[in-house]
């Protein structure tokens, strides 16, 4: 373990040196925003499919694809009259288009849209399960330029994503069933008919790896696990095959990895998916899309699960990826609902580190986690202290969406403070409100205290005219506060409701403790799952449980609050795993336990 330690220590010193380059690269821009935070704050639309808000109008959109074309980011998403540009991953414009043909089925919008590049044209082509659905191409989609290439795509296919390969060849990989496999098929890349017939590339294993277990719990109560949401990504010759599993409202909804020698296979099933979310305040992480920035680092898009309104209410979210030395694959998710920075020259990309964080990581904590709150009204049972508790799923709302309507959180104590992120919550939304509303907003002041007494200006958003349903502000300069206050000047729609009011930045104290007695029981007659627990640490909220199938590849995370114990039912039956866990306060992080080896 020395040269591992050794390794991590020069890895840390990497990302020293990269923050500080990065940090006297903002000297002259402070005023730039260089951090997001998931979920991505983009103007989702309001569900299109009437027959979908049985529990209430809502947000939604998922099956997200980005592509990079002529120094420009690309996101495409499902049921979105449109899709967004962006120079940099952080400012996203709306572009409305609706890509339809009279004869594309009656649908409102695309479905879980497949986007390729094909020499100097972007191809878009919408779910089906017939042939009349057009494949649209541009040369100029920034300027919303499009025209039909094929008027009747010949085969259809729900989920579907293209892949061009290095030698020019064009593919096609879908399939949306808890039946049937997923597909994938060559295409004559100047007529688009197929070549050949279509191959199986894979179908799920259950009884094998827990993650791919229907439900919540993970526990195939009432329906078969779904596979989804195809994606292909090369890698020095290797082929990365992803598709999305279980099921699209779970938590445990990810991407899982499939590893090749050539693009229809035969292929290997990875234990582990790319890219899973089991805790924190955003979750899930499934059908979602691997790409490039203009630094030519990896990034992973993907679905995120809120299911409140309805059971298909989602977000996205963005991830970091990359390859190790050996060629695998993973997706930094650990963390991942915390602030980032955006990419940017001189960050170490693929050089992972030896169980390490993202190098995007910004190192800032969450400042007030279940702290006290204050407000101004409460609407019945949407109490104020589920806008601090860590769960997408629970919001606090005042009883108006009146000017002065407001909320304030303790950090408890003076602390330094980064930035913050408001997620709105869909209190109440009209029932005439579908698809995308262009002319809607938020507006907002933030103020800040040290005391509770004295109040300065933190953020005045009283005139924004843009629809921010989860913004994320990162302020010039850090300020030393106590108290936020989030007042309300107008929301779009319902009652003035917030689903997650976060400060992040540091404590000033100390970190966390160590975590001692770290134990993991496996199930002997189920091996796809384990009982772990642990001895709570008096200084700490949270913890991440770091998991994988080699001691060095600890990839894959699993954030826990406010509690000392987790019933794993993620793993694969057939390999060992190992374990480790740190604890989480308001000023980082403690050192990880002992790796655990559990056969």
């Amino acid at each position: 373990m020395q040269s591992a330690n050794l390794k991590e220590e020069i890895y840390k010193m990497k990302r020293i040196l990269t923050g500080v380059v990065l940090v006297m690269s903002l000297c002259t821009t402070q005023a730039q925003q260089k951090t997001y935070c998931n979920p991505i704050n983009i103007d989702y639309g309001y569900t299109p499919i009437p027959n979908f808000s049985e529990w209430g109008r809502h947000r939604a959109t998922a099956d997200p694809v980005v592509v990079t074309y002529k120094g420009d980011y690309y996101l495409f998403s499902t049921n979105q009259w449109g899709y967004w540009v962006s120079p940099d991953m952080l400012n996203w414009k709306f572009n409305a288009r609706k890509f339809l043909r009279p004869w594309n089925e009656g649908y409102d919008e695309l479905c879980a849209p497949a986007v390729g590049i094909i020499g100097d044209t972007m191809i878009v082509f919408g779910s089906t399960y017939t042939s009349k659905f057009s494949i649209w191409m541009s040369t100029n989609p920034k300027a919303n330029e499009w025209k039909p290439l094929v008027d009747s795509f010949e085969i259809g296919g729900w989920d579907p994503s293209f892949f061009t390969d290095d030698d020019g060849k064009l593919y096609m990989y879908n399939g949306s069933s808890n039946k049937f496999p997923m597909y994938g098929i060559e295409l004559n890349r100047k007529t688009f008919q197929p070549i050949g017939t279509r191959k199986e590339m894979y179908l799920l294993e259950p009884w094998r790896y827990g993650w791919q277990r229907f439900g919540e719990h993970m526990d195939n109560t009432f329906l078969d696990p779904f596979i989804e949401g195809s994606h292909m990504t090369k890698y020095k010759g290797k082929y990365y095959l992803q598709y999305g599993a279980p099921g699209t409202e779970f938590s445990g909804y990810a991407d899982g990895l499939l590893v090749g020698d050539n693009p229809l296979g035969p292929f290997e099933a990875q234990s582990d998916p790319l890219s899973i979310k089991l805790g924190g305040f955003v979750r899930g992480a499934g059908h979602g899309a691997t790409f490039q920035d203009n630094f030519n680092n990896y990034w992973h898009i993907s679905t995120t699960v809120l299911s409140v309104k309805n059971t298909f209410e989602r977000r996205l979210g963005v991830w970091p990826t990359g390859f190790d030395k050996d060629g695998n694959m993973f997706c930094n998710t650990t963390f991942g609902d915390y602030p980032h920075y955006i990419p940017a020259a001189g960050f170490p990309g693929t050089e992972y580190g030896v169980n390490g964080k993202s190098a995007y990581f910004t190192g800032w904590m969450l400042l007030n986690y279940n702290k006290p709150v204050q407000v101004s009204s409460i609407l019945g049972g949407y109490l104020p202290n589920n806008a601090v508790d860590e769960l997408a799923k629970t919001y606090w709302s005042a009883v108006s969406a009146n000017k002065g309507e407001y909320i304030q959180t303790d950090l408890g104590n003076v602390s330094t403070v980064n930035a913050i992120q408001i997620n709105y919550a869909d209190q109440e939304v009209e029932s005439n409100r579908l698809g995308k509303w262009n002319d809607q907003y938020h507006q907002y002041k933030l103020y800040y205290s040290v005391d509770g007494k004295k109040w300065m200006t933190l953020v005045d958003k009283s005139n924004n005219k843009t629809d921010i349903p989860h913004e994320y502000v990162e302020l010039e300069k850090p300020v030393q506060a106590r108290f936020i206050k989030l007042e309300n000047i107008h929301m779009p729609t319902g009652k003035f409701a917030i689903s997650g009011f976060r400060v992040f930045g540091n404590g000033n104290g100390a970190k966390p403790d160590a975590v001692q007695g770290f134990i993991v029981l496996r199930t002997e007659k189920d091996k796809r799952s384990a009982f772990i627990k642990w001895k709570p640490v008096d200084n700490a909220f949270a913890y991440n449980i770091y998991y994988g199938t080699h001691p060095d590849k600890l990839y894959t995370s699993i954030m826990v609050h406010s509690n000392n114990e987790y019933w794993m039912k993620a793993m694969d039956s057939q390999k060992p795993y190992y374990y480790c866990i740190e604890a989480i306060n308001e000023n980082g992080t403690s050192e990880r336990s002992k790796i655990i080896k559990v056969d």
